[in-house]
């Protein structure tokens, strides 16, 4: 597995597979062609599908900049590796292509040559939660010193600056008003839930805020804002949205946060490893059910819980949104996807309480919830993978 690093990317939204992978390979592209004058970029499947609303080639046509691109758009054609395909062509001044280069965006703004993760960057030897729970009882450690032990000097540093992205997301989207960016013409809410927050107490108060947060953070990422992979843009609101809550209510301070993000980031390393964190792959619970996962281990981590308790909190929170479609309004990432980050923040510390309950001990492990997660994700028909051809995506307009 690689480094948690690259679960926790700081960018634009949004969406890390349709807006910054896109960008990612323009830059790539150009750097390798020095020189070029013209382009042309042609979008396969899901990129081509959603592409206009997730903003992709406005993210294509920043990374070429200046150079122009003409981009063809092909959503009935899924290369074999992966649906986010992606052709570049570098053209001479008689439209002839002179280079070539197919890529793909597979997720979390990572692209791949082959549509697989690549095997190069390794920095954990183990790739299952059942041999990192093996070491955690024989070492006594807990999580996130495994992933001490196996990431760079760095790390703690890294993860200030993403938690100071994620802190910055949740406060400017709590004062940010005004309609989100696209035809849906979907107003901010985020900063009336706040309001509205305040006016509550107890328990009702705590879950009004962590709604306010993650909607505060995923209204931020749908208007192209400044965010971080949690492991997606589209679901970046549920971290934040449970980690600020776990600071402004009951007073973690950041080295315990950080701990949570540690975990949180192995947790999704876990998953994007042994299945998928691309909507296209295998629909929204690789996104919105990863990052309730995370969330929900980071905050059993904060709260004391052993590493079979943060197994189990990882482990609920995956298990109820296997099946999890992702199909968007317009190919916007905003309907569902909004309200999903809102719903997965509270059902992550949902399952953090169900766990930090029990005693660890459960029928059916955290390997087995994703594995299923995977072959539900292979199984789902492609209508509601992010091509908004089937669900809401189709249903949810009205006619």
């Amino acid at each position: 597995m690689e480094s948690i690093k690259e679960i926790f990317k700081i960018g634009f939204g949004p969406s890390s597979s349709h807006t910054m992978g896109p960008r990612k390979a323009a830059e790539i592209f150009k750097t390798k062609n020095p020189g070029i004058k013209k382009a042309r970029v042609t979008l396969y499947g899901s990129l081509a599908a959603t592409g206009k609303g997730h903003m992709t080639d406005k993210a294509i046509l920043e990374g070429m900049y200046p150079v122009p691109v003409e981009i063809i758009w092909e959503p009935d054609v899924f290369l074999s590796a992966h649906p986010n395909g992606l052709r570049f062509e570098a053209l001479d001044k008689a439209g002839n292509a002179r280079e070539e280069w197919t890529t793909y965006s597979i997720g979390g703004g990572d692209i791949s040559d082959t549509g697989k993760r690549s095997a190069s960057k390794i920095v954990y030897p183990l790739i299952t939660m059942a041999e990192i729970l093996q070491w955690c009882e024989s070492n006594g450690r807990t999580l996130w010193e495994f992933v001490e032990m196996h990431e760079p000097p760095d790390l703690w540093d890294y993860l200030s600056g993403v938690w100071k992205v994620m802190q910055d997301s949740v406060e400017r989207g709590i004062e940010a008003e005004g309609v989100l960016p696209g035809r849906l013409n979907l107003p901010r809410k985020a900063s009336s839930y706040n309001t509205k927050a305040h006016s509550f107490k107890g328990t009702l108060a705590r879950r009004a805020f962590t709604f306010a947060y993650a909607l505060a953070v995923a209204e931020e990422n749908a208007s192209g804002g400044k965010i971080v992979t949690a492991p997606t843009c589209g679901s970046c609101g549920v971290m934040p949205a449970v980690l600020y809550l776990l600071k402004t209510q009951y007073d973690f301070n950041e080295k315990k946060i950080l701990h949570g993000l540690a975990t949180a980031g192995l947790i999704g390393n876990l998953i994007k490893n042994n299945a998928s964190i691309s909507g296209a792959e295998v629909g929204c619970q690789g996104e919105i059910g990863s990052a309730s996962s995370m969330a929900a281990a980071a905050a059993e981590q904060m709260f004391g819980g052993t590493p079979g308790q943060i197994e189990y909190a990882a482990s609920i929170a995956m298990e109820h949104f296997l099946g999890l479609t992702c199909d968007p309004l317009l190919g916007l990432v905003q309907i569902p996807c909004i309200e999903r980050n809102a719903f997965g923040a509270a059902r992550a510390l949902d399952a953090n309480m169900y766990a930090l309950l029990s005693d660890g001990r459960h029928l059916v492990s955290f390997d087995r919830v994703i594995q299923a997660m995977k072959q539900t994700g292979h199984d789902l028909p492609r209508i509601y993978k992010e091509t908004a051809e089937g669900g809401l995506a189709i249903l949810g307009i009205k006619k």
